[in-house]
């Protein structure tokens, strides 16, 4: 056994050195932008497709393998400079988490731009590196495991060398510790950051080309490996490229490790198959080991500008928008055709599980990536409660909300230490393991789904199916739309009050600045810990929903790439007001405006997910407030220059108002 343990060792020195590779990438970048790029998987990624494409002849013609990893690189660097002019150097004012939601759009962008080239089949690239075999210790073993690895350890020691002797290494220390300081001695942050960001494009293009015939060519893998070399950051402090180094190497081989123990006789299995999503588990317990050796937040900056927050201003009318919102959805709930009354449905939904973003990363200022994945707990356990045990509605909906929102405390307690764009790390990667260990587990629910029995009370049927059609006489029936409808107004109008009541106060004051809101007698934890459970609460009533809407529940409805897109058309519609729910949802998978362009224009799936990717990206750069934002500011411009504001002022008062 113990040789059998050293080979799958020896074996995950491949995908070891993929993830330590691109760890050397977040590194580098964080060191020169201070941006944690979530996309560098996805560089990764596009020159692996790169690579294939042009030494198969997929645009009709073949280049020899030089040319070919030549033009691979080119691709990264192109990459990594539209990512630094377009991207990171217009949000190097913004706050860390609109930059890290930057690197999020980069990612949506490229992934649906290689799926609109490519396709979705995988492709298995040819090999630069020797594909012989060495023996040591009466082991067999593939050649390209060592050079690879052996490759990734020299790009380590070159980095540490150039960023400790060289004036380039001295000039991003100096932007990173103290950027007026920098500016001031002749020195430029941007040109310091492209640098940097080049350089991580290239070491992460280099490694996905290298490593692509070790793991498959898709627009799924390559991307996702960012999250265990997160975790390898993590334990670097994102300062250490040697510790990046090492740990992405032992992470790849513990994976490889795991995996072999998990085909053995005496492991647990999931309907006579290995465990699923051990190897996802395993990387978000080392994330938690690294935040408790090193601590919970990341190395501060000394950023020459102040990083804003988008605003949260405090609704002035409720009731009466509502009123008139409900009255249309209403209207539209029974004169809509059957598939824009299932779209609308769909964006209620989308908009409830967005107000969980609003309470959280609004209102709080903390990016959690488990929303979705708490809606699939709760949809998977409405099943259970419902289909397995025979518990009625509107209790199995309680019993589920119930287990869900437990799980999203015990989450937000455990990440009481952790902050901002460290929780969105942690939480990224907890979602993707809750995806592949608890969803994928056939014994909890599976990707052939679950079914969910629909809701009936006294007798009445209130699911897409019941009596009532609507003017079409199709499903779903309306009835249920209106069920949704109650509880997104319900929800919306709690979310909205929130931001009025005291507690609302103290959760702006926590997101501002925890130090000072401690000085000032709130209670940090107990604020976060209402905040978790408010905003878990509300995705497990979304979840619970989903479940009734499509009579069944999917692990492929909850992965952590469509949570990631979830987050991106938050910020879109405006993260820190109801109204950017609004108008997340109404773009969210499914909803009216994805149903609309591909029925009337034929645009669908991933063209959705490009326009998603790249909306994001623009609204960040442009409008961080969001669509909702705009809107706000140009009703407060417009009563500011309403003749009514100034009657009573003298012409110099009224300017300073203007001004």
């Amino acid at each position: 056994m113990m040789e059998q343990i050293l080979l799958f060792a020896v074996l995950g020195l491949g995908q070891g050195a993929l993830i330590a590779g691109i760890a050397l990438g977040v590194v580098v970048t964080y060191r020169g932008s201070g941006i944690i790029n979530l996309s560098t998987g996805a560089v990764a990624m596009a020159s692996a497709y790169a690579f294939w494409s042009l030494t198969t002849g997929f645009f009709g013609f073949t280049l020899p393998v030089g040319p070919a990893l030549a033009g691979a690189l080119a691709v990264a660097l192109a990459v990594g400079v539209l990512t630094e002019v377009a991207v990171f150097r217009p949000l190097r004012t913004s706050s860390p988490l609109a930059k890290l939601a930057g690197s999020l759009g980069v990612l949506l962008t490229m992934q649906a731009g290689v799926l609109l080239i490519f396709g979705t089949q995988p492709q298995q690239a040819p090999s630069i590196l020797p594909t012989g075999t060495t023996t040591a210790l009466g082991l067999t073993i593939p050649s390209d495991r060592f050079v690879l690895t052996g490759l990734v350890v020299a790009i380590a020691l070159a980095l540490g060398a150039v960023y400790r002797w060289s004036r380039f290494g001295l000039a991003t220390r100096a932007a990173s510790e103290n950027e007026q300081a920098a500016l001031l001695a002749g020195l430029s942050p941007n040109g310091v950051s492209l640098a940097n960001t080049l350089l991580a494009a290239l070491v992460a293009g280099l490694l996905g080309v290298l490593a692509a015939p070790i793991v498959q060519v898709d627009s799924i893998t390559l991307p996702l490996q960012v999250v265990p070399a997160l975790a390898a950051a993590l334990f670097a402090g994102f300062t250490s490229l040697w510790v990046a180094c090492t740990a992405g190497v032992l992470i790849g081989v513990s994976q490889s490790i795991l995996y072999y123990l998990s085909t053995q006789s005496w492991f647990p299995t999931d309907n006579g198959n290995a465990m699923p999503g051990l190897q996802q588990l395993l990387v978000f317990a080392l994330m938690v080991v690294a935040l408790y050796v090193r601590g919970a937040s990341l190395p501060r900056r000394g950023d020459a500008v102040e990083q804003r927050l988008p605003a949260v201003p405090l609704p002035d009318r409720l009731l009466r928008p509502a009123s008139v919102a409900a009255a249309v959805a209403v209207v539209a709930l029974v004169v809509l055709p059957f598939d824009f009354r299932q779209a609308l449905t769909n964006s209620m939904i989308g908009m409830v599980i967005v107000l969980s973003y609003v309470v959280i990363t609004g209102y709080v200022g903390q990016i959690s990536v488990m929303q979705l994945a708490l809606s699939g707990t709760a949809g998977f356990v409405l099943s259970h409660l419902s289909a397995g045990w025979g518990v009625p509605f509107p209790f199995s909906a309680l019993g589920a909300v119930l287990v869900a929102t437990l799980l999203g405390v015990g989450a937000g307690v455990s990440a009481l230490r952790v902050r901002g764009v460290s929780l969105a790390v942690v939480t990224l990667a907890a979602a993707l393991a809750v995806e592949q260990a608890l969803f994928n587990n056939t014994s909890f629910g599976g990707t052939a789904g679950v079914s969910v029995p629909p809701p009936t009370l006294f007798g009445v049927d209130l699911g897409p199916k019941a009596d009532f059609r609507g003017l079409d006489g199709n499903e779903p029936s309306p009835l249920f739309g209106f069920l949704v409808l109650a509880v997104t107004v319900a929800l919306g109008l709690y979310v909205a009050h929130l931001r009025r009541t005291g507690l609302g106060r103290r959760m702006l004051a926590v997101r501002s600045n925890e130090r000072a809101a401690a000085a000032a007698g709130i209670d940090v934890r107990a604020v976060k810990i209402t905040a978790f459970a408010i905003s878990s609460f509300i995705a497990s009533v979304a979840g619970t929903l989903y479940g009734y809407n499509f009579g069944s529940v999917s692990a492929a409805r909850f992965t952590a790439l469509a949570a990631l897109g979830l987050i991106g058309f938050a910020y879109i519609g405006g993260i820190t007001r109801v109204s950017g729910a609004l108008a997340a949802g109404l773009m969210s998978t499914g909803a009216l405006l994805p149903h609309a362009l591909d029925k009337w224009f034929g645009i669908k799936g991933t063209w959705a997910l490009l326009f998603g990717g790249v909306s994001l990206v623009v609204t960040l750069v442009a409008n961080p407030d969001g669509i909702a934002g705009a809107a706000h500011r140009r009703r407060t411009a417009k009563k500011a220059n309403s003749p009514e504001v100034f009657r009573g002022f003298t012409p110099v008062e009224a300017k300073e108002v203007v001004s």
